[in-house]
């Protein structure tokens, strides 16, 4: 192995390492829900605020993070981040009430916010410009094995260290990465500064765009409601409605993640071959959303194998990430960055909206006299709902460039 190599693979592992452990922070509450609701005796809805904080900040912070990242580069901002992180599973680890939960959870969401896009700007930086499709793939395969190890792994030591232990251990592993990070060569970015006027205006111009509101409403609802799913409901909707065992549960999770992990392969790999033969990304996104929507459909009526169905669940939310790369071909490069970020938001921002909305329903229906299995169904067809008229406008609204 050359020196270039030995440099690049010391860029390359360190945000990849970023990357996992930010998608093992978003899910691994989906785990510990009972412990959590036990313990500190917190409501659906309470829950639902707890978990959604990670998003929340998250996204909040996805459009200051783009200038910070031009100026000072993805190892110091990650890093420092990342210190936040720790910070945020420390509180999170000796916290005794719901409020200082949720600022532990939203100090981690602030923290990992960089993971993805840092990484994205540092293999920009450091390596050519072909091989920049199968690093981001590779990046996102390791967010897929961070959501696995949330699941079946997770429950596993959750039995030997109970959930304060698992966080207290996450934040060493945060301090340890970011360390990693800290370490990596630096290299300038040769792109030129806008002005903030001018940053603000691109913006601006971005949300008055009928390209950016064709592809808006499908990821808000549908990437965010998978991860609304997937980072809390996914558990509690096995147990209550399906009547599963909570190790049965965390594996049909468990699944969704290695579906996810399979789906961003078969991207990376097969997505040249496809549109060789005539098969669009943008096709590949209408049939997967509708996938989506309609397994979604299944898993509330209670037809058809979970497993399989969860299974695809996971698969359509690698297919639905297309719609950031196909959002960027309708805009002119140098809006690329703001206008990933600005989706981002809202897809973060429709994880935050559901994950908590979910929890309000719950406990709103079991007030006026629903059971929890007709609560749980209730809120899950309104998720279907928004979903399946998201799926309909996107097929519908007519591809526009900017």
């Amino acid at each position: 192995m050359t020196l270039t190599s030995l440099v690049k693979l010391r860029i390359f592992l360190p945000f990849t390492a970023g990357y996992f452990l930010s998608f093992l922070l978003r899910n691994i509450n989906a785990v510990i829900a009972p412990e959590l609701t036990a313990e500190l005796s917190v409501t659906a809805s309470d829950l639902g605020l707890l978990t959604s904080a990670y998003l929340f900040a998250f996204g909040a912070f996805q459009l200051p993070l783009g200038i910070l990242l031009d100026r000072y580069g993805p190892r110091r901002v990650e890093a420092v981040l990342l210190l936040f992180a720790a910070a945020g599973c420390l509180l999170f680890a000796t916290g005794g009430g719901l409020s200082s939960l949720v600022i532990g959870r939203a100090l981690i969401g602030l923290g990992v916010s960089a993971c993805l896009m840092a990484s994205f700007k540092a293999f920009s930086l450091w390596f050519s410009a072909d091989r920049l499709a199968s690093l981001n793939a590779a990046v996102m395969a390791a967010g897929g094995l961070g959501a696995l190890t949330a699941t079946t792994p997770m429950a596993r030591v959750l039995a030997w260290t109970g959930w304060r232990g698992i966080f207290w251990g996450l934040a060493v592993v945060a301090l340890a990465v970011a360390a990693s990070i800290f370490s990596t060569p630096e290299k300038p970015s040769p792109c030129e500064t806008e002005p903030l006027s001018e940053q603000v205006r691109g913006l601006a111009g971005i949300l008055r765009s009928g390209a950016f509101w064709r592809y808006m409403p499908q990821g808000a609802l549908v990437l965010g409601g998978f991860m609304a799913l997937q980072g809390l409901w996914a558990i509690p909707w096995l147990i209550t409605v399906s009547g599963y065992t909570r190790d049965v549960a965390a594996f049909h999770l468990l699944l969704t993640s290695v579906a996810m992990l399979v789906g961003f392969l078969l991207l990376a790999t097969l997505l040249p071959a496809l549109e060789a033969r005539g098969v669009t990304p943008e096709r590949i996104l209408a049939g997967g959303t509708g996938c989506g929507v309609a397994a979604l459909a299944l898993i509330i009526a209670g037809i058809g194998d979970s497993r399989l169905l969860w299974f695809v669940l996971g698969i359509v939310f690698s297919i639905s990430n297309l719609s950031y790369a196909l959002l960027s071909e309708q805009f002119p490069s140098h809006l690329y960055g703001r206008v990933n970020t600005l989706l981002n938001v809202f897809v973060l921002g429709g994880a935050f909206g559901i994950q908590w909305s979910i929890g309000l329903a719950i406990d709103a229906l079991g007030r006026a006299g629903f059971t929890p299995v007709e609560a749980f169904r209730m809120a899950f067809t309104a998720l279907f709902v928004v979903q399946a008229l998201s799926w309909i406008w996107l097929m519908a609204a007519k591809p526009r460039k900017y």
